[in-house]
């Protein structure tokens, strides 16, 4: 008997992936609304949904910095129905920061695509009368109490700050919430003079003149923000940091269903309003990395952030 039902197994399996995808696909963001992950997720899913012939359905399940959901699409059907917006600090960072982690970043899942890569903005409020990086390093050297906003406990904004502070030899106060959400409406309240945010996040408030950029954390200017220097011309060499946030199954995803995620990826992020939108947050997401092509990036940072956290003694339990 046992034997049967695994031929039986064996051969479903391929039907499956076949006539996938039948119902509509649920698109777990680990984080609120309104932060970059969410805001990447929404660009895409319209276009996505049309050319699975499904509904991709975003569901926004915040806590433990994006850990917490991860976690159940680790254990969720692998059936290509549950799929992740992921992000390099739940997929890559997580275990460095975190030693009670319920899922294993390598083995738990299936890698489908990069969606989009970001920069991060060194952003103040409009009342902090700095105008440039250096003039905030100044600044930060004699106010060590300042405080700076994340969008939670090793997220990448909160790792962003820690290696601008290392650099810049200088200290802050970190204040983790629970996504780029609630922490963008208090520095725009100005509870919070400087943050260290990613581009989904902060460029439309730059854009209304209610945020200053001062440097990005690229290696080149932006063209969407060619004014604004990178870190290096700005006097902070060293500083670059990227954010990308990419597609995942759950481990044991049939290959057929993860190449047809990934393939109707790299049409959806390739058709003009997509690629229009993406460019207009900083985002490099013409073309998306393959499956084993991302899931080498996911080992790469998970090596090198390791060794960073190590090197600034960052640690969350």
């Amino acid at each position: 008997m046992k034997l049967l039902s695994l031929l039986a197994a064996l051969v479903t399996l391929p039907g499956l992936a076949q006539d996938y995808p039948g119902k509509p696909i649920r698109m777990v963001v680990g984080f609120p609304p309104g932060g970059g992950t969410d805001v990447v997720a929404r660009i895409i899913t319209p276009r996505y949904s049309e050319l699975l012939g499904q509904s991709v359905v975003i569901e926004n399940r915040p806590g433990a910095t994006g850990t917490m959901a991860a976690g159940q699409v680790a254990k969720s059907a692998p059936d290509g129905y549950t799929i992740m917006m992921g992000h390099v600090s739940v997929n890559a960072i997580a275990p460095s920061l975190f030693s009670n982690l319920s899922y294993d970043v390598i083995k738990d899942f299936a890698p489908i695509g990069i969606a989009a890569a970001v920069p991060h903005f060194v952003t103040v409020h409009p009342s902090l009368r700095v105008s440039s990086l250096k003039e905030l390093i100044s600044y930060l050297k004699a106010k060590p109490d300042l405080t700076f906003p994340s969008a939670g406990n090793g997220s990448m904004p909160h790792l962003a700050g820690e290696i601008f502070t290392n650099l810049a030899g200088v200290k802050m106060v970190h204040v983790p919430y629970k996504g780029s959400g609630q922490s963008m409406q208090d520095l725009l309240g100005g509870q919070h003079l400087v943050a260290f945010d990613t581009m989904p996040a902060s460029a439309p408030h730059v854009r209304s003149g209610k945020l200053r950029a001062l440097a990005t954390s690229s290696a080149a200017r932006l063209p969407a923000f060619p004014d604004v220097p990178t870190a290096q011309e700005a006097g902070l060499p060293g500083y670059q940091v990227t954010t990308w946030y990419g597609v995942f199954a759950p481990a044991g995803t049939p290959p057929a269903i993860v190449n047809r995620l990934h393939s109707d990826l790299v049409k959806a992020m390739q058709t003009p309003d997509v690629k229009a939108k993406l460019e207009g947050i900083g985002a490099d997401g013409t073309v998306s990395a393959s499956p084993a092509e991302f899931a080498a990036l996911v080992r790469a940072d998970t090596a090198r952030y390791a060794k960073i956290v190590k090197e600034i003694g960052l640690k969350m339990d």
